[in-house]
């Protein structure tokens, strides 16, 4: 049943950068019209510009499509930044670098936004892959991901690598990536991939169970860094912390880090620091680890976020200056594993054995 899966078609298929987002092209509608959609792990909403946006570049319009039916009903969604208000309807889509095939889909057209779309973005919609839980206006749309199972009988996975580490992040937004529908692909990773169990099916939900910075444990009590959710994010652009994890993160980098005299604003994400370019500064700083809960319930594994992860370029100054900023911010509801960690790893999200996995990314 369903025709056998490509995986190496869809290696690739991605675009983007962790500043902004990584992208997937998409062609909606009869006849088809052509948009960048964002994949977003931490919202269940399909949805794209469906009016002019002075800061998008093409937009999806309905009128366009001979096979477009409206619902007719009204959907607001809200993120940690931004939020956008639309109508939800179907229409069929197709993925050049996806699946074969094309499938009827629920597409909210956003009508109005805030904070939603910003300058420079290349994408022009989101791919809300999170559970029907988190659908709005209720968990009886169904989702886009859902709606690929169903139709297209694929396994019900898909797993991400995002290829950014190192690499200035609001540069081009030429860095690679892949989303890998209904499976895995062997040459996305190396050694082996670790299991963690998904909590609760709205959000990814994982367990943390401690944190260590340069092989240190922060000492914190686990409740501390589950307050009140961790969370895998690739919509999300840092790694969040909540406030009392971060302030022990950042003091205990602060003391092992081989520079004394940062000022508070990097930290907060105010101000950027900068070095001569010849020199790499990631050298001064200590690698994080956070250990998550193993299937095995009676192991952890930890995945470890290297400097090159979290210390990311931003922008060059002059000839030789090349200014950093600091990947890690503080939250006050959940722990997010965003995209500044995600770029360091192949994450499968095996919804059918409820499970997130890691492993080495050969792009990191």
């Amino acid at each position: 049943p369903g025709g056998t899966l490509n995986f190496l078609a869809m290696v690739e298929n991605l675009q983007g950068d962790s500043g902004r987002g990584y992208y997937l092209e998409m062609l909606i509608g009869t006849p088809p019209q052509a948009l960048n959609i964002l994949v977003d792990t931490g919202s269940s909403n399909f949805a794209v510009a469906g009016v002019p946006d002075p800061d998008v570049t093409s937009y999806f319009n309905p009128d366009l499509s001979s096979t477009y039916r409206s619902e007719g009903v009204e959907v607001t969604v809200k993120y940690s930044q931004g939020s956008w208000t639309g109508v939800l309807g179907t229409d069929v889509i197709t993925m050049p670098k996806g699946l074969y095939g094309s499938y009827i889909i629920n597409i909210a057209t956003i009508l109005e936004s805030e904070n939603f779309f910003l300058p420079g973005v290349k994408w022009h919609g989101i791919l809300g892959l999170a559970y029907d839980a988190l659908a709005k206006p209720s968990s009886s749309v169904e989702t886009f991901f859902d709606s690929l199972v169903r139709q297209a009988e694929i396994p019900n996975i898909f797993s991400l690598q995002m290829c950014g580490a190192g690499l200035p992040v609001s540069g081009s937004g030429t860095n690679g990536g892949s989303l890998v529908l209904g499976g895995v692909e062997p040459s996305l990773y190396r050694g082996e991939i670790w299991y963690t169990p998904i909590k609760e099916e709205w959000y990814y939900q994982v367990e943390i169970l401690k944190l260590e910075v340069g092989g240190q444990n922060l000492d914190l009590d686990c409740r501390e860094y589950n307050a009140d959710k961790a969370i895998v994010d690739s919509g999300t652009t840092l790694l969040r912390l909540p406030e009392k994890v971060f302030s022990a993160v950042v003091q205990a980098i602060a003391r092992t880090s081989l520079i004394q005299e940062f000022s508070s604003g990097f930290w907060t994400g105010s101000q950027l620091a900068c070095w001569d370019r010849a020199e790499k500064p990631w050298s001064l700083f200590p690698k994080l680890s956070i250990y998550l809960r193993d299937e095995n319930s009676s192991r952890s594994f930890r995945i470890s976020i290297l400097p090159q992860l979290y210390i990311q370029p931003i922008l060059v100054i002059g000839d030789n200056l090349q200014c950093y900023r600091f990947g890690i911010s503080s939250s006050t509801n959940a722990l997010v594993i965003g995209a500044t960690v995600m770029e360091g790893f192949y994450v499968i999200f095996d919804r059918a054995q409820r499970r997130v996995g890691f492993a080495v990314s050969p792009c990191a």
